[in-house]
C-alpha cells in the first residue's frame, strides 16, 4: 500500500487484459447479441484471476509499496514492502490476494484520524468517477510510529473499459514532510515568511508571511490589495519598485512598512532574487521593526553617547555588527594623534605593534564568529611612535532577539603593571638561570685542611656588606661560595643575580649589566631592565670579571663608587643597593701589568680575597664528594648503588683533576648511567691523562702543561671547533666560556687545529 520515494509503477506499464477465449470474446456480451455459453464467463475468471495472480507477482518484485482494490475499493491485495510495513503475519489474506472485497473504508483504520475525512472525500470521488486521484496520509507502522505517504491510485481496465481493479502506489514523504515543519517553524521564530511573484501576480505567501501582516492564511493578496496594506508614505516607492522589478528581475534589499488590519506599523525587510527565465521572483518578508526602533532610538541618542564617551578616561571606539568603524573618543584620538575620519581608513598594522597584530586578529575573528565578549592585551602605537601596553575589553551590544548591534571597545593603559611584570619575570627568568648554572651542588662539601680556611672566610665576610673577590681555577665552586656568602648574609631574602661576563657578547655586556632603553639601538624594541637593577636589595654576582672590557671596567668603576648608573640610551641616574662579589679564574696582577684590567677597579673588587683551592689540594675530600655524586645520581636515575669499587676510588684520589670538582662530576654523573650494577666503577679511559701520585708533581707549571696537552688534544680531535654538540668544551665536559678563557690563558692558537 506505500512505496519508496521516487519509485512508482506506472500505471501504463501493467499488462492490458484481453479475452481471446471466445470468437465472439471481443464483443462485450451486452452487445453482441450472440449468446454466449456459461463456459465462457467461467474462462474470463479464470483468466482473470491468472492475470491477478501475475499482477500480485510483479508487484511483489518491485521495491515499492503497492497494492491493489477490487473495483469497490476494498483493499484485496498487499505487496510484500506494505505488509512488512504494517508487520502483517506471511499468511496474512492480503498478503495472499485472498482478502475479501469488502468496503474501502473498512480499511481507513489504518491511517491516521486527523487524516480519515481527507481520504473518504478522494476516494468517494475516485469511486464515482472511475479516475485516478492522488492523497496524503499518514500510516501507523508495525512500530506504532505513523510516516507520511503521498498514496496515487489508478484503474485498471479491460478492452473494453471494463474496471477490473484500483493500482496503488505510495511514496514516503516523511522527510519532506519533515523539512516543510522545521522550514515553517524556522519562519515563525525567525519573524521570517517568503513568497513567490511572477511578474504579475503573487502566487505564493507562506503563513508566516500573512501573521507578520496580521492577515488569516488563505490565497496569496493581488497585488492592489497588497498595496494597500503598505504604509501610505511608502506607497509610491514600493509601487515603482515592483514596476522596476516586473521589468527587469534582480536582487533586490529594501524596508517598507505596512499597516495592519488592527491599526499597528510595522517595518518588514523584503529580499529577493530573480526566479526562472519567465520574470518571476522569489525571496523573503522578515519583521524588523525591533530593530528599527532600537536603530532609531540609537541614532537619537548619537550625539548625547558620543558626548559621554569622551568624558571618559579610557580610550573607546564603536564598531559596528560588520566591523565597521562608527566613533572613537576624543581621548582614543588624541593618543592615536588622528581624525575620526582618518581613524576610521587606519589599517590595523598601523597601530598595533607588529609582535602582537597575528593574535589580535586571530582573537577578534573567533570572538566574532561566536558574538562574544572578550579582552586581550597587546600594545597600542601612540602618535609619536612610542608603544604601551593597554588591556582591551570587546563587549558586544544586542537587541532583544539576541543580535549584534555595536561593538563596544574600551582600552585600559597598563603600561607600569607591565612593566613590574616584565621585572618580575626577568627576575625568575634570571633565577631559573642561575639555579641552572649553579655549579654543582647544593652545599659546599669537603672537611680538608684546605678547604677549612675557605669556610672560615665566608663566615665572616657574610656578615658585612663588603665586596668579594673570590679566586680559583675553574670547576673549583667559586660560585658556590659566593652563593655560601648570599645565604648568610642580611641580603639572603634578597635576589642573587649572576652573570658570566665571558659568556656575554662584548657588544651586548653593557646592556645585560645596566638594562636599556627603547630604540637604544637596533633591536631595542622595549625597555629592559639590567642585571644590576634586577639585584637591587640583593647580590650581584660577576663571574668571569677578568674578562670585561676596559670600556666596561670604567663604568663598573663608578658603580662601586657611587651606587649608580645609567642604562643603554638613558639619561636618567638609577640608583641601586647591591652588593657585588667578583670571581675570576685568572691572575688580574698579571692583566694589570699587562694593561688589560684597571687597578683601580681591582683594589675595589679585591676587598675581601677568598681563594678557592684546586681539587688536588683537597685529596681527602674526593671519598665525600664521590659518595655525594653517586647517591645523588643513583637517585635521579632510578638506581641503587650500595658501594663504591676500592680500585676506583683509589684511582680517582691519584687523579690530577685539571677541571676540578666539575670534572668529577660529570665522570661520576656518566659512571652511573651505565652503571648495571649495585657496585660503583670508572672506567679508566674517561680521565683525560693517566693518574699519577699527588706528591711532588702538583705543581703549578705541570698543571699548566698537563692543561695544554688536554686542551690541544681535544682541539685537534675536533678540527679546532670549541663549541657545539661536536666541539672541544662538549668533549671535556665544560663550559664554552671556561675553556676560551683557559685557551687565551695558555696562549693557545686553535686556528692552526682548523682543517
Amino acid at each position: 500500500m506505500f512505496s519508496d520515494q521516487n519509485t512508482m509503477l506506472p500505471i501504463a506499464d501493467l499488462p492490458v487484459v484481453s479475452r481471446p477465449l471466445h470468437p465472439q470474446a471481443a464483443l462485450h456480451p451486452e452487445r453482441s447479441g450472440t449468446a454466449v455459453p456459461s463456459q465462457w464467463y467461467l474462462m474470463v475468471d479464470i483468466e482473470n484471476q491468472l492475470l491477478t495472480a501475475q499482477l500480485r507477482a510483479t508487484l511483489d518484485r518491485i521495491p515499492a509499496y503497492a497494492w491493489l482494490a477490487c473495483p469497490a475499493g476494498g483493499l484485496t491485495f498487499m505487496n510484500a514492502r506494505s505488509a512488512d510495513y504494517l508487520g502483517l503475519a506471511r499468511d496474512h489474506p492480503l498478503r495472499l490476494g485472498l482478502a475479501a472485497s469488502a468496503a474501502w473504508d473498512s480499511h481507513i483504520a489504518l491511517l491516521h484520524p486527523d487524516d480519515h475525512d481527507v481520504t473518504r472525500r478522494l476516494w468517494a470521488h475516485c469511486l464515482e468517477t472511475g479516475c485516478g486521484g492522488e492523497v496524503t496520509f499518514r500510516v501507523r507502522g508495525h512500530h506504532g510510529a505513523y510516516r507520511w505517504f503521498l498514496s496515487r491510485a489508478e484503474p485498471l481496465r479491460a478492452d473494453d473499459g471494463a474496471l477490473l481493479c484500483w493500482v496503488g502506489v505510495n511514496l514516503d514523504i516523511e522527510d519532506r514532510k519533515q523539512a516543510e515543519f522545521y522550514l515553517a517553524e524556522a519562519q515563525r521564530l525567525g519573524h521570517t515568511g517568503s513568497w513567490a511573484f511572477d511578474g504579475r501576480a503573487f502566487n505564493h505567501w507562506s503563513s508566516e508571511l500573512f501573521a507578520i501582516h496580521g492577515l488569516t492564511p488563505g490565497e496569496a493578496p493581488s497585488v492592489p490589495d497588497y498595496l494597500a496594506r503598505v504604509h501610505p508614505d511608502d506607497r509610491e516607492f514600493l509601487t515603482a519598485q515592483l514596476q522596476e522589478l516586473a521589468a527587469k528581475p534582480r536582487a533586490f534589499d529594501f524596508t517598507k512598512r505596512i499597516v495592519r488590519p488592527d491599526g499597528a506599523t510595522r517595518y518588514v525587510r523584503c529580499v529577493g532574487v530573480p526566479a526562472g527565465h519567465d520574470g518571476g521572483l522569489l525571496g523573503t518578508g522578515m519583521d524588523v521593526t525591533e530593530q528599527e526602533q532600537l536603530a532609531d532610538a540609537l541614532r537619537k541618542s548619537e550625539s548625547e553617547l558620543r558626548q559621554t564617551l569622551d568624558f571618559v578616561p579610557q580610550l573607546v571606539s564603536v564598531v559596528g555588527a560588520a566591523g565597521e568603524r562608527i566613533h572613537m573618543n576624543r581621548v582614543a584620538l588624541a593618543y592615536l594623534g588622528v581624525s575620526l575620519d582618518a581613524w576610521q581608513n587606519t589599517p590595523l598594522a598601523d597601530v598595533i605593534h607588529p609582535d602582537d597584530l597575528e593574535r589580535v586578529v586571530q582573537s577578534k575573528a573567533a570572538a566574532a564568529a561566536r558574538g562574544a565578549a572578550y579582552e586581550l592585551e597587546f600594545r597600542l602605537r601612540r602618535h609619536d611612535g612610542v608603544y604601551r601596553w593597554f588591556l582591551a575589553r570587546f563587549n558586544p551590544v544586542r537587541d532583544d532577539r539576541g543580535q549584534i548591534l555595536r561593538w563596544y571597545h574600551a582600552f585600559t593603559d597598563i603600561e607600569d603593571r607591565k612593566r613590574v611584570e616584565d621585572r618580575l619575570q626577568q627576575e625568575n627568568i634570571t633565577l631559573r638561570e642561575d639555579i641552572d648554572q649553579a655549579s654543582m651542588f647544593e652545599e659546599i662539601i669537603g672537611t680538608s685542611a684546605a678547604l677549612q680556611p675557605v669556610l672560615a672566610r665566608v663566615a665572616k665576610v657574610a656578615r658585612s656588606q663588603s665586596t668579594v673577590m673570590v679566586t680559583g681555577e675553574t670547576g673549583t665552586g667559586k660560585e658556590l661560595v659566593a652563593r655560601a656568602i648570599h645565604r648568610r648574609s642580611a641580603r639572603g631574602e634578597g635576589a642573587f643575580v649572576g652573570v658570566n661576563c665571558a659568556a656575554v657578547p662584548r657588544e651586548l655586556i653593557a646592556s645585560e649589566l645596566f638594562g636599556h632603553e627603547q630604540g637604544a639601538f637596533t633591536g631595542a624594541t622595549q625597555r629592559r631592565l639590567g642585571r644590576f637593577e634586577l639585584a637591587h636589595g640583593g647580590t650581584l654576582f660577576l663571574d668571569e670579571v677578568g674578562e670585561l672590557s676596559m670600556d666596561i671596567q670604567v663604568a663598573l668603576l663608578r658603580v662601586l663608587q657611587e651606587r649608580e648608573f645609567e642604562r643603554v640610551g638613558g639619561t636618567a641616574a638609577i640608583r641601586v643597593d647591591v652588593r657585588v662579589i667578583a670571581a675570576t679564574n685568572r691572575d688580574l696582577q698579571s692583566a694589570i701589568e699587562a694593561g688589560r684590567f684597571r687597578a683601580d677597579l681591582f683594589y675595589r673588587l679585591n676587598v675581601f680575597p677568598i681563594a678557592v683551592p684546586p681539587l688536588r689540594e683537597r685529596t681527602e675530600d674526593i671519598r665525600l664528594l664521590v659518595e655525594y655524586f653517586v647517591d645523588r645520581y643513583a637517585r635521579q636515575a632510578g638506581k641503587t648503588i650500595r658501594r663504591i669499587n676500592k680500585r676506583t676510588l683509589e684511582y680517582l684520589q691519584a687523579y690530577p683533576w685539571p677541571g676540578n670538582v666539575r670534572e668529577l662530576q660529570n665522570v661520576i654523573e656518566r659512571s652511573v648511567i651505565v652503571c648495571e650494577t649495585d657496585e660503583f666503577m670508572v672506567d679508566d679511559s674517561w680521565l683525560s691523562v693517566r693518574p699519577v701520585a699527588a706528591s711532588g708533581l702538583a705543581l703549578p707549571h705541570t698543571v699548566a702543561a698537563h692543561e695544554r696537552a688536554v686542551i690541544e688534544g681535544a682541539l685537534r680531535a675536533t678540527s679546532g671547533r670549541v663549541f657545539g654538540p661536536s666541539g672541544a668544551a662538549a668533549r671535556l665536559g665544560v663550559p664554552r666560556s671556561t675553556l676560551e678563557s683557559k685557551i687565551r690563558t695558555l696562549g693557545i692558537n686553535k686556528n692552526r687545529f682548523r682543517t
